[in-house]
């Protein structure tokens, strides 16, 4: 099966971009953050790439103005903007590491780097300038770009922000710029209204306006600078919340109004409650206004005694019981989680699970019984954790799939890292255990067995081949030593684990595990540590690269939950819940609930 080669896979396929905008009425204390990569990461896992901007938390800019008129009596505006523009600096940043934190691949710009300049008045400018090869650069080398909005450097001020709102007017303008096929504006309603439908439950929702008519009703909910601008640019805007399906869309063409969408309550069972599930229950706790919890599975509750978060019970009857809409299942080994998500998918509930092993080893039994009981199977996270790989084949194999290939396990990333910086296998093999990236008992990963599992669903997924985890090859991890890969590094190369699938004349599928020194210019020497890099060939041969982290309790805890507003969006759009009714089963073992979602 023939690697990647620089030289001859020259045609990287670029995805569309998309402009996200986060202002004050969503981002109204830290905690936010996490909600917002939440749905930026919804649009990566959607093949996009995301131009996120970002004003200051709500009320900062406000408190930033009074203090620029206590303190700046007599003071210029230039100097005054500089003062007011300080909170977009520092939500950037906490964008940026929000983002960082569930493993996107992210940059965070400030004005000056991209040469975005204003004129007019210092407190209230209009953007007249940018570097769009800068900032095509920047949006080539990452798959989220952050940038503070509201404010520009200034040739005769030094600095200027772009007036009450400008946020707006920054992601339209850069939209613009730059070729985005959409800008979605992040508000605190999901569009525009005929009226304030917080006052008036009787006011209607626009799907679509022009910009003539969203000036005269938009009514601050978005700056008249950005309408203006995006009328002159032709820009579509959309206006929704956080998390929403629907969108006003300001576009040319006639109003026209649509039916309010009221978000459904979902009734959500979380089994196992270790490392990922803990960021998953910080999730939906989040978002108490979409989920009601179910008492969570957890193997010892007692040891939960002073986690407040939720109720703990170590009854599976307790757990399952009642109506519910969405399982997660978290507790890790093969069968009997399998044998579970089949019982609950054949009664009618929809299941999320990261459990590669069940999906991998039991794939068509859960998909029949999903069929019968008309529910959804989601499981993103069981290949790459974060990075959205199996979205990415799903995208693509309609189309068909030449090959795929990548660096498709965070363990084993991580530990040739470590030992390509000298440190023994033993310690980096401990060290990755400590980071929860390793299971107690790690030879899945070592041995190339876990790497085989994903490789085998995606296989599933992109070429519709049924090739066991057991009938892939696999080069075993325990024979690597630091001395080897200093070695590898004198020919300026680095080594690495490799899934590989490919599809020959022949039409049968070939498919490995090795491990193998690439050299460093390959895309793969990129992924470091608990990173994934996935490449996957169309029938034209263009090459499409997934990347971000394959391990860890954020980006997986991230892919989880972005399965669960997957499936609470799909429940929304078929106008209800199907809270199925759920006998308690005895049949759950918690034995099998894996270490790291041990109480």
């Amino acid at each position: 099966m023939a690697p990647f080669d620089p030289d001859l896979d020259a045609r990287p396929k670029h995805p569309p971009l998309c402009v996200l905008k986060f202002g004050g009425s969503v981002l109204t204390h830290p905690d936010d953050y996490a909600q917002a990569a939440s749905e930026t990461y919804r649009h990566l896992r959607q093949g996009e790439k995301v131009l996120v901007i970002v004003s200051a938390l709500n009320g900062e800019t406000s408190a930033l103005y009074d203090a620029s008129n206590l303190y700046g009596v007599g003071g210029s505006d230039a100097t005054k903007a500089r003062l007011i523009r300080l909170g977009e600096f520092r939500s950037a940043a906490l964008m940026g590491l929000a983002l960082e934190r569930i493993g996107v691949r992210t940059a965070v710009v400030d004005p000056h780097e991209i040469g975005l300049m204003a004129e007019g008045r210092p407190l209230d400018a209009d953007v007249s300038d940018l570097d769009v090869p800068s900032l095509l650069e920047k949006i080539d080398q990452a798959d989220a770009v952050v940038i503070p909005g509201f404010t520009a450097g200034h040739r005769g001020a030094g600095a200027a922000v772009l007036g009450r709102g400008g946020t707006d007017l920054t992601a339209v303008t850069l939209g613009a710029k730059v070729g985005a096929q959409r800008v979605r504006l992040i508000k605190d309603v999901d569009g525009i209204y005929t009226d304030d439908p917080a006052a008036n439950r009787r006011a209607r929702r626009y799907g679509g306006l022009d910009y003539d008519t969203a000036l005269l009703v938009s009514k601050g909910v978005i700056q008249d600078k950005a309408i203006q601008a995006a009328k002159s640019a032709g820009v579509a805007l959309e206006i929704a919340a956080m998390g929403a399906a629907d969108a006003t869309q300001v576009r040319p063409g006639p109003a026209a109004l649509t039916s309010r969408v009221e978000p459904v309550p979902v009734n959500l069972a979380l089994l196992g409650c270790g490392a990922v599930g803990s960021g998953v229950l910080d999730h939906a706790r989040s978002r108490s206004d979409l989920f009601s919890l179910n008492p969570i599975l957890v193997r010892n509750a007692a040891a939960r005694a002073r986690d407040d978060r939720a109720r703990f019970v170590s009854d599976p009857a307790a757990a399952l019981g009642g109506s519910l809409d969405i399982a997660v299942e978290m507790m890790g080994g093969a069968d009997e989680p399998a044998l579970l998500m089949e019982r609950l998918l054949g009664a009618g509930v929809n299941v999320v699970t990261a459990n590669k092993a069940a999906v991998a080893k039991h794939y068509d039994a859960p998909h029949a019984a999903a069929r019968r009981g008309r529910a959804r199977l989601r499981y993103s996270a069981a290949v790459g954790g974060g990075a959205p790989v199996i979205e990415t084949v799903r995208r693509l194999a309609p189309h068909g799939i030449a090959k795929l290939e990548g660096v498709m396990n965070g363990t084993a990333n991580f530990i040739l890292s470590k030992l390509a910086d000298g440190v023994p296998f033993a310690d980096a093999l401990e060290e990755a255990q400590r980071l929860g990236f390793a299971e107690a008992d790690p030879s899945a990963d070592i041995e190339g067995q876990d790497a085989a599992e994903k490789l085998s669903i995606l296989i599933r997924e992109g070429f519709e081949r049924a090739v066991s985890p057991d009938q892939i090859p696999k080069a075993s991890l325990a024979d690597m030593t630091p001395e080897l890969c200093r070695e590898a590094a004198k020919r300026g190369a680095v080594y690495k684990q490799v899934a590989r699938a490919e599809l020959d004349d022949d039409g049968q599928i070939t498919a490995e595990i090795v491990i193998e020194a690439v050299a460093l210019n390959h895309p793969f020497a990129h992924a470091i540590n608990e990173h994934n890099c996935v490449h996957i060939w169309d029938l034209d041969l263009c090459r499409h690269e997934v990347f971000g982290k394959g391990a860890g309790r954020w980006p997986t805890a991230a892919a989880v939950f972005a399965d669960i507003m997957d499936l609470h969006r799909a429940l929304t759009a078929d106008g209800g819940t199907t809270s199925a009714m759920v006998l308690p089963s005895t049949a759950v073992d918690l034995g099998v609930m894996g270490q790291g979602e041990k109480a």
